[in-house]
């Protein structure tokens, strides 16, 4: 393991003092002959995000050649050749390329390094970050950066500078100060703090996740054992970053399946609930239409018996007469209409009965739905203190089901 190493710089369409012009970078990055003279034996960039080198460069030179900023009076001109409107970054991990090619496990940490590294410049210059490139054809590996900031009116790349952006800040609040040799001490102090807390944001996203220190040895003049008993301290911070994050990650899931589980039970005990309620409002109609027929079923059987009365008075009159056939007619039609009716009324009983046996089954499962519920409230509680402060308080509670006391009554009634 070693230390953290990135670097920012804006550049201009005009070339700086180094020669360095935004075309240079680009021919650079794509390994242009006369741009690549430093590399022995250049070969094409790999993307690892965004787009391509001259895709981005198209990007840059029409929004450039298009852009425009407002001057005194009212009117507008376009960019001047010298305003920096392209930033880039470039970050380096230790270890070499022929190291990476030679170990899968150096291969995978570099690449861990590398997700990680881009999901920070995510964060730093969203939509702007156009594309990232690694080349494998120098002695470190590396990845190189860079942001288009077409949506600035000015197309000012240094608004991603955050040192410059911290000493404009001072010096345009103090323009009106008398010791302009303390302002620009608070402005260069101001700038070295930015720059600080900009390398401190990626060490704590990138480098400590992956046991790189912050400051290299020689920075600060630190013996070889010195050296090496910090990189052995980040290698160790590395471990319990890891271990915080996969115990993180433990608990997420727990939390979610906790709450998966929670639900299906909140889910199957109202179901159950309402299925209980079904079987309850059937069993009522059910016994109600008992009753009716039941009802039905006695006004009937009186009718049947008024009619027996007068059955029994035809009859004596016919027994004494014994040679008319009609009598036997009668006597057979009046009995089997009796006999239907006092079936509809057995009939009618063994439907309430059966009616009752229906509701008292609703009963017991309304009180199973209950219990269920009641045992699922219990549960969640549980998992509640489990999981404290981690839980969900959002979790749905559950209702109290439906108290109910119903005893049916099977004892068959006596017919009057």
């Amino acid at each position: 393991m070693g230390y953290q190493f990135i670097h920012l710089e804006s550049y201009a369409r005009k070339a700086d003092a180094k020669g360095r012009s935004t075309d240079f970078i680009f021919a650079e990055a794509s390994r242009q002959p006369e741009a690549s003279v430093h590399v022995a034996n250049p070969a094409p960039p790999v993307i690892v995000f965004g787009m391509g080198v001259e895709a981005v460069q198209e990007i840059h030179d029409s929004a450039a050649a298009a852009a425009t900023i407002a001057v005194k009076g009212g009117h507008t001109r376009k960019l001047a050749k010298d305003k920096k409107t392209l930033h880039t970054i470039v970050t380096s991990y230790p270890a070499t390329m022929a190291e990476i090619r030679s170990d899968p496990a150096k291969r995978a940490d570099a690449e861990e390094w590398e997700r990680r590294t881009i999901s920070w410049l995510r964060s730093q210059y969203g939509d702007d970050l156009k594309t990232v490139i690694r080349h494998e054809d120098e002695e470190y590996f590396h990845i190189h950066a860079y942001v288009v900031p077409v949506d600035e009116p000015g197309m000012s790349a240094l608004k991603y500078h955050p040192g410059t952006m911290a000493k404009r800040a001072i010096m345009d609040n103090g323009k009106d100060d008398q010791d302009k040799k303390a302002l620009s001490k608070r402005a260069d102090a101001a700038y070295k703090q930015a720059m600080r807390e900009w390398q401190d944001s990626y060490h704590q996203a990138v480098a400590i996740p992956c046991g790189l220190t912050r400051l290299g040895p020689q920075r600060r003049r630190l013996t070889r054992d010195e050296w090496q008993r910090e990189k052995v301290q980040a290698k160790a911070l590395q471990t319990v970053v890891q271990r915080a994050l996969k115990v993180k990650a433990d608990g997420e899931n727990f939390v979610t399946r906790t709450k998966k589980e929670t639900a299906k039970i909140v889910a199957d005990a109202a179901r159950e609930q309402e299925a209980a309620r079904n079987a309850i409002a059937a069993a009522l109609a059910a016994q109600d239409r008992a009753r009716k027929d039941r009802e039905q079923a006695q006004t009937a059987m009186a009718d049947a018996e008024r009619y027996s009365g007068w059955a029994g008075r035809l009859r004596a009159v016919w027994d004494r007469l014994r040679t008319s056939s009609l009598v036997e007619k009668v006597r057979v039609e009046f009995s089997s209409e009796i006999d239907r009716w006092r079936e509809k009324a057995r009939d009618a009983e063994r439907r309430q009965l059966e009616a009752e046996r229906q509701r008292y089954e609703a009963e017991r499962r309304a009180r199973e739905a209950q219990d269920a519920a009641f045992r699922a409230g219990i549960e969640r509680d549980r998992l509640r203190s489990i999981l404290t402060p981690a839980a969900d308080p959002g979790t749905p509670d559950l209702s109290q089901a439906p108290k109910l006391i119903l005893k049916p009554n099977f004892q068959k009634k006596e017919k009057t």
